[in-house]
């Protein structure tokens, strides 16, 4: 079909569309505000208005705005019949090549009453806007002639029914699809502003470029999970910090494969890496707010399930890079015997809460479909997630998105294996209830691809029900961070009373919680410490929780941390004191890393990283969540000769990862036979 040009002087005719009514919040505008233009990405009560041009009668809509803020209205240009639409294909979702002919483009909305593609070829200044077709719950069209590269696209989604509905409509905002494969934003980490700059969040692709080149000799390492050791680490947190001494590639996926033999000096056998999917580390600076002299490093605040963080590329590279980088990391730590777990979140979204919106994608798209809501409640979205919104893991549609983007990561990107954040909500119904036979759990157990990677579920939520620990549906293929493990371990090694039995029970693999059916002990993930929570070195240097810095007034993070300070609060030059926390930091790596079960130790741990008593340090990028590479060497002939020591003893003893839990009647002979 071919793109008419509007009549009469070659400029299109302005129309204002209306402001969706009904009862609004946040960001949502209850009365008409003056037509203005603003940057691309930028939320605002105000509509721009729109060129009208036809595609064989229908209508093609495309608006003139600038890439960065501007202070008046352009200069109004008019359309050129560049490319055609057609009707396209309802599937697969997101972006696709269609042979010889385009793109196609493709996206779900059960409620919404029309939707328009919005596409910016290479570096040009005007949106242009197309007509999608229904099918059904699904809109689609494909864009012929257009190139599989350097295009960024995103949706407006037009519906009925205001916040009384459940529904969240702004057709005036650009919104990222859900099932983008990569995301076009500002380049640089913790650079140009919130609301994702003054690039906004669109989609993007590589539809060009020839598959990644693995290597000839290239296979995935293939680790039994009995076998398993795995060290947590972010990202950035990584090779951040100054004393990495790696210049641009410093807080990047490059750069963390290029500390690859520490990992193997260490000997830890598998990374699980904190989110990786797009995230918005600058979300807390959207408004004034006690956070918002913080950054979210940690990322779990997703607002994209299919791509890698785009500004974790080496010096601003871009999406594109990010993916390939990606690839090059997991080739390089494969290579080297490591296997490649990712921690996700599917439990919610960085979209917020009713009380402080931050409208980005699936929110526009269909509130009702990809939250929970109860529209009884003024506060519509439910909150299992403690962060506003708590995505409707069951729903049909988004239990597919979810499965679609995990086999996305093992199929294209070549990872071992998940853990997944709060994962009880994905055992919640579409009411909140706690299912028993949960249908998204269910899938992925199922799924030929997915059941053969390393599944582990953090087996809690903020819900008064959702503590699952020894209870998560796990068809005897999941493993499950053991809560029960951490509390026992503190206890007992701070010289709580009545601690030793439970902490036998942890030791030898956790029998009474998990030795039922078919399940296993390396089905239990052990761990003293993890990402949120006191550090190694914290846990035997602090009682209380020293959260100033995360402006909350102490209020946020656990105030019951199972610690012991040694006889001090906080760092002291006291000889007996600091020898007493280096024989407890022993200790406790001792007892994590001969115990029946599978290991995790955190990232920084090794050689005694401090945050100073912070125990929920999600909004520091600093030396509170930064590996300190100068300190590394200042205790490598100390606590991390200990701790690298023990790892390698534990591989070289099978004994300490059996596949069967241990019984009374056990003797030499039949634990050799039971590995």
């Amino acid at each position: 079909m071919v793109i008419n040009a509007c009549a009469t002087s070659g400029l299109c005719q302005a129309m204002p569309i209306a402001v969706n009514s009904g009862h609004h919040h946040g960001s949502f505008a209850k009365a008409r505000a003056p037509l203005r233009w603003r940057p691309l990405g930028r939320l605002t009560r105000a509509v721009e208005p729109l060129r009208i041009c036809s595609v064989e009668g229908r209508p093609l809509l495309r608006r003139v705005l600038p890439i960065r803020a501007a202070s008046t209205v352009p200069t109004p240009i008019p359309p050129s019949p560049d490319y055609s639409v057609e009707e396209g294909a309802p599937t697969p979702l997101g972006p696709s090549m269609t042979d010889g002919v385009g793109v196609n483009f493709a996206v779900f909305s059960e409620h919404a009453t029309a939707v328009t593609l919005c596409l910016l070829v290479g570096w040009e200044e005007e949106v242009r806007e197309f007509p999608m077709h229904r099918t059904g719950n699904y809109w689609h069209s494909v864009v012929c002639g257009l190139p599989g590269s350097n295009v960024r696209y995103s949706y407006r989604v037009f519906g009925e029914g205001g916040w009384d509905t459940g529904n969240r409509w702004s057709p005036e905002s650009y919104l990222l699809d859900p099932y983008a494969p990569l995301v076009a934003s500002r380049p640089k980490y913790g650079e140009g502003g919130a609301w994702g700059g003054a690039e906004g969040w669109w989609g993007t692709f590589d539809l060009d470029s020839p598959a990644f080149d693995w290597g000839a000799d290239y296979q995935k390492p293939n680790i039994p999970f009995q076998d398993l050791i795995v060290y947590e680490v972010a990202v950035r947190g990584f090779t951040a910090h100054e004393s990495s001494k790696l210049g641009p590639l410093s807080g990047s996926y490059l750069g963390l494969a290029s500390k690859i033999e520490h990992l193997k000096e260490l000997g830890v056998n598998a990374v699980e890496l904190l989110p990786v999917h797009e995230f918005d580390e600058m979300e807390f600076q959207r408004s004034k707010n006690a956070r918002d002299h913080m950054v979210n490093t940690w990322g779990y605040s997703t607002i994209n399930f299919f791509a890698p963080m785009t500004r974790y590329a080496a010096d601003g590279g871009g999406a594109v890079a990010a993916r390939n980088e990606f690839k090059e990391m997991v080739r390089l730590l494969h290579n080297n015997g490591i296997e490649v777990l990712l921690d996700v979140v599917y439990n919610h979204t960085a979209e917020g809460g009713d009380d402080d919106p931050y409208l980005i994608s699936m929110r526009g798209f269909d509130n009702k479909v990809y939250y929970m809501v109860n529209t009884s409640s003024y506060v519509q979205l439910m909150n299992y997630s403690g962060c506003g919104n708590t995505v409707n893991c069951n729903h049909p549609v988004v239990a597919q998105l979810i499965v679609d983007s995990l086999k996305h990561w093992v199929e294209e990107y070549h990872v071992d294996g998940f853990r997944f954040d709060l994962a009880s909500i994905l055992c919640r119904g579409q009411d909140g209830a706690v299912l028993k036979d949960p249908p998204l759990i269910r899938a992925i157990t199922k799924d030929p691809v997915l059941s053969k990677v390393k599944l582990i579920s953090e087996p809690w939520d903020c819900g008064g029900d959702g503590y699952l620990v020894g209870q998560f549906p796990n068809w005897d293929i999941w493993g499950e961070w053991n809560g029960k493990y951490r509390d026992s371990a503190r206890s007992f090694l701070k010289g709580s009373d009545g601690a030793k039995k439970e902490f036998a029970s942890r030791l030898s693999g956790s029998a009474d919680i998990y030795n039922y059916n078919n399940r296993k002990p390396y089905h239990s993930i052990n761990f003293i410490t993890a990402h949120d929570g006191f550090t190694l070195y914290d846990l035997v240097a602090y009682n209380e929780k020293h959260n100033e810095a995360n402006g909350e007034g102490g209020r946020d993070g656990a105030n019951d941390n199972l610690s012991w300070n040694c006889g001090w609060e906080g760092h002291t030059d006291n000889a007996n004191i600091n020898g007493l926390r280096q024989r407890q930091m022993k200790n406790m790596m001792t007892a994590l890393l001969v115990s029946q079960g599978t290991p995790m130790i955190v990232s920084g741990d090794e050689y005694g990283h401090t945050r100073d008593g912070n125990n929920n340090a999600y909004g520091h990028d600093n030396w509170m969540t930064q590996f300190q590479w100068d300190r590394l060497e200042r205790k490598r002939d100390h606590l991390f000769r200990f701790v690298s020591g023990l790892v390698h003893f534990r591989k070289n003893h099978k004994l300490l990862g059996m596949t069967h839990f241990l019984s009374v009647s056990s003797n030499a002979t039949r634990l050799l036979t039971c590995v």
